[in-house]
């Protein structure tokens, strides 16, 4: 009976122990002890390798040294090959602020990826089963996770050189324990299991035992339910990714631009877990307070009819909307403030990647767009100064009466709040705007009967 659950989660998932090179997780525990005592028994017939690794986390002193030396008793009558570390995980919390939890299974998954490098195998077993299943989808449930967070333990996923798998998801802790004494296994048992204080253990001692009553085989459906959601959450990933290149603007290491209006044509399904792909990409290590109210807030943002806010998330990552773009950075954008003088023909490389360039010509061939700029020689005091804007700027504007505001004129053209204070402004001598690249000339911008010879600027994207 105990095989056959395994075998019939093994074929479920395509998978097989076969020709496996494994390392497999040992804490000395019930679950951890039959999982290394299943898969030893499993090695002629399988024709597996398995070396056992184990990690104090120096939690509970002399004790918690005992369990290692327990495993590494065990493995030895065995011939099993056994690696031990020992990490002081309450120092770590203290230097990362990262709660007890979080901190310990870091420090366990990296010992566990230095072992899979130094035997070469590309496997890493663990123990969970299907009581944790059910906590773990509850306590994400409860605690508003989104897309495939909500389907719980998966049973395989990519990790360090290989994979993760977990053979026993289809069992119960009861079936584990019995399993321990119908081979005469004495487990390590952690009194931390029993305390409280963990929500997974609030979970495990309060909630677990009304479900299994109400249905004893409640931990099968609860599996059979994450691994649909991780089949359906792979396939319209694959959809959400094609579709979001087509939205993103600027992707950068620590900035995701998209256009909200292609966003929103994305097909609703897809715009949930096309935020979470942005996140994930952002986030390296994600905040366990990351929730799913957050991205609620983020369509919120979208969808404000003010055309621009922000929004501040977990670990200093801030969300920007300008009219039709949301940014997606850590801190808040502030350009740095230049200025350039041209006296002569020649050409100045801007911050922002542009080019501004001064010639001086006699003849006019074609019209000039917005592009371009040509202005009297005569009439234009020098320098040419190309600068960023500054408070209380002000042009006049060709055909146009009176003087309009910078700021006004961006929030008219609806440039991106990020933009505008890196925009080029370019003044005469005497600081009289005369030009607003791709946007606005002044008045004395344009061909004239009487004039012999022309500035030209042009400005380069």
């Amino acid at each position: 009976m105990f095989e056959r659950k395994v075998m019939t989660l093994l074929e479920r998932n395509s998978f097989t122990l076969d020709n496996k090179k494994i390392i497999v997780g040992v804490s000395g525990g019930p679950d951890s002890l039959a999982l290394l005592h299943y898969l030893w028994q499993q090695q002629e017939s399988k024709n597996i390798s398995i070396v056992a690794a184990h990690v104090d986390h120096m939690f509970r002193g002399k004790e918690s040294y005992e369990d290692g030396l327990f495993v590494q008793a065990f493995c030895k009558e065995r011939s099993i090959p056994f690696e031990m570390t020992r990490i002081n995980v309450p120092e770590l919390i203290q230097r990362t602020k990262k709660n007890s939890q979080i901190a310990a299974r870091m420090a366990r998954y990296d010992f566990f990826a230095a072992v899979m490098k130094k035997y070469g195998y590309d496997y890493l077993a663990l123990g969970h089963h299907g009581d944790d299943q059910i906590e773990t989808i509850l306590m994400r449930l409860t605690r508003g996770s989104s897309s495939s967070a909500r389907a719980g333990i998966p049973f395989t996923r990519e990790f360090a050189r290989g994979w993760i798998f977990r053979p026993f998801l289809g069992h119960t802790k009861a079936e584990l324990e019995n399993y321990c004494r119908e081979n005469f296994l004495t487990p390590r048992i952690d009194p931390s299991n029993d305390k409280d204080v963990y929500s997974r253990n609030r979970f495990r001692r309060k909630v677990l035992p009304f479900l299994k009553k109400e249905n004893p085989q409640v931990h099968e459906h609860f599996q059979r339910f994450s691994e649909e959601i991780h089949q359906d959450e792979k396939f319209l990933q694959e959809l959400t990714i094609k579709r979001m290149n087509t939205v993103m603007k600027i992707r950068e290491k620590n900035k995701i631009t998209i256009d909200i209006n292609r966003f929103v044509e994305v097909p609703i399904p897809l715009q949930r877990r096309g935020i979470q792909l942005i996140l994930n990409y952002l986030y390296e290590d994600k905040p366990a307070s990351l929730s799913a109210i957050h991205i609620d807030q983020i369509f919120s943002l979208m969808q404000h009819p003010q055309p621009s806010g922000t929004l501040d998330l977990p670990n200093g990552l801030t969300i920007i909307r300008s009219y039709s773009l949301l940014s997606f950075q850590y801190g808040s954008y502030q350009a740095q403030p230049y200025s350039f003088e041209m006296t002569k023909p020649g050409v100045i490389e801007l911050p922002n990647g542009a080019s501004v360039k001064l010639e001086l010509i006699e003849e006019v061939e074609t019209a000039l767009n917005s592009h371009y700029a040509l202005f009297p020689a005569d009439q234009i005091q020098l320098p040419i100064i190309v600068r960023t804007r500054r408070a209380g700027d002000r042009m006049s504007l060709k055909g146009m009466a009176g003087t309009k505001k910078l700021k006004d004129i961006f929030i008219d053209n609806k440039v991106d709040l990020q933009e505008r204070d890196s925009w080029p402004v370019i003044t005469d001598g005497n600081d009289s705007i005369i030009w607003l690249p791709g946007l606005k000339k002044s008045p004395l911008e344009g061909i004239h009967q009487t004039v012999k010879k022309y500035i030209l600027l042009t400005y380069q994207q």
